[in-house]
């Protein structure tokens, strides 16, 4: 009788662990995921079908426009192998202090219904890497 129940306790941890397991993986794979594209690829795609979105690129000298205040830019964003390749993006909020043309910058958000404009609900830039290297000459001098 014992052994019967502990195969019960068994299958019934089993097919809950199943379950969680597929739930998982179910969730992970739906329309909320987050797509990572560069400019080219999301030219590539259905704007109107991609929901929400990260994209990376760098910021063109050309049509930039900055919110008096720093609290809202629109610009087209290049794609860094093909500068011919570009994506309207509009963001409202304040801006990073590293925010400038030329820039490398990754925005999060989705596209208008037209998929003509991405409209970004977050902003970030990428570190120049000349930090990175001001940074390492630093502790070289220290140590």
């Amino acid at each position: 009788m014992a052994k019967n129940n502990n195969k019960a306790v068994y299958a019934v941890a089993l097919a809950l662990f199943l379950g969680g397991l597929g739930y998982l993986i179910y969730s992970g794979l739906t329309e909320d995921s987050v797509y990572f594209l560069n400019v080219s690829e999301a030219l590539a795609e259905d704007r109107g079908q991609i929901g929400s979105a990260r994209l990376f690129g760098k910021v063109s000298p050309e049509n930039l426009v900055i919110e008096d205040g720093q609290l809202g830019t629109s610009f087209d964003l290049i794609d860094k192998m093909d500068s011919a390749k570009r994506l309207r993006v509009e963001y409202k909020g304040a801006l990073p202090d590293t925010f400038k043309e030329d820039v490398e910058v990754i925005v999060e958000g989705g596209f208008t219904p037209d998929g003509r404009t991405f409209m970004a609900r977050t902003l970030v830039t990428k570190c120049p890497s000349k930090y990175e290297e001001q940074s390492r000459e630093m502790e070289q001098t220290k140590g």
